[in-house]
């Protein structure tokens, strides 16, 4: 699946590039615009006055979370565009453009943000609590084991390193594992023309048995973010450092602006960069869940063939999900037939 992806970037990689590039631009722009306004308001005796230096991290926190979440956000947002255009790329071959994606997302852009504001707080929210009730379970078995081992240092160090471990693979299974009922929403909503609770159901119904592929993904994504950082913080950390730039400080007024804003840019450039293969990925899992579960390779050959499944009456109920859902259906009592039973 990785390896699909990122064949799928690399061929079509500016075209991803400039698709991931709106949201966090404009991210950036108002990043640096914060970063920039809390050296202003907080700059004058910083050095010397602790709580105004504290107000200062505590702005420049605050103002940095709100901006990424919302980065986040139209980032889903943006996926759910993006995965219409990718399911038409495999029906017809049509190719992935901004421009298409972007009309996707407009179609939906109100229920998109509500879908993505939901995932984004729920996943949050979830992996906050996994967080702590591993560290808890983590601090309570460590905790035993150095009491039930004190005669042996040795075998205290074994015990609680191999515990610590369990512990955390565990946590993240789980977290992966609730978190996974939730990444299919904005590709069911656009991909099958569902709202935003049936979007949600239904991305849960898809999501059985992925925990490790959805893992695989984001611990590569994360991997590839953070060399992506490396190879550009490296060389901007080697010329603050012959400028005379105090990197490790915690003194605002004796790091310039332009470094800060400089390490700005460095992350959303790697963000830019990364965020397409999470994109690709997760549009490449869910027409796999469908493939898995529902023959959905089957449904998109007959769709190529003969066209889409056509739409009953609202009094029915359609038992078939179609490959592509038209994204604006009218009601087929109203329209004039063109056969006799009704079919186009």
């Amino acid at each position: 699946m990785i390896d699909r992806a990122v064949r799928f970037y690399r061929k079509n990689f500016w075209t991803f590039v400039w698709i991931a590039s709106p949201p966090i631009v404009v991210g950036t722009i108002i990043s640096v615009v914060w970063t920039i306004l809390g050296r202003q308001i907080f700059s004058a005796g910083a050095s010397s006055d602790t709580g105004e230096m504290i107000f200062y991290y505590l702005f420049t926190w605050f103002g940095g979370l709100i901006i990424w979440l919302t980065e986040t956000i139209a980032t889903l947002t943006v996926m759910g565009g993006a995965s219409r255009n990718f399911v038409r790329h495999l029906l017809f071959g049509e190719p992935v453009t901004f421009a298409e994606t972007y009309r996707n997302v407009r179609t939906r852009l109100g229920a998109l943000v509500v879908a993505s504001i939901f995932i984004s707080i729920l996943i949050g929210f979830i992996g906050t609590m996994v967080f702590y009730f591993g560290i808890f379970i983590a601090t309570v078995a460590i905790m035993i084991a150095v009491a039930a081992f004190s005669f042996s240092p040795f075998l205290t160090f074994i015990v609680s390193l191999s515990l610590g471990l369990t512990i955390f693979f565990g946590t993240g299974w789980l977290f992966f594992l609730v978190a996974s009922r939730f990444v299919y929403v904005p590709q069911v909503m656009l991909v099958e023309n569902q709202g935003v609770l049936a979007a949600v159901g239904r991305s849960a119904s898809l999501a059985s048995g992925n925990v490790k592929r959805l893992a695989a993904l984001f611990i590569f994504s994360t991997v590839a973010t953070y060399s992506a950082l490396m190879l550009l913080y490296i060389p901007l950390g080697w010329y603050a450092y012959l400028n005379g730039v105090e990197i490790l400080t915690f003194d605002a007024d004796t790091i310039p602006a332009w470094y800060q804003i400089a390490n700005q840019l460095v992350w959303q450039a790697s963000f830019i960069l990364l965020t397409p293969v999470w994109m690709i990925g997760l549009c490449l899992l869910y027409v796999d869940e469908r493939v898995r579960h529902e023959g959905y390779d089957i449904e998109l050959m007959a769709a190529r063939q003969l066209g889409e499944i056509p739409a009953v009456p609202n009094q029915f109920v359609n038992p078939l999900q179609p490959a592509l859902a038209t994204a604006n259906l009218q009601n087929p009592a109203r329209k004039k037939d063109s056969s006799i039973l009704g079919l186009n």
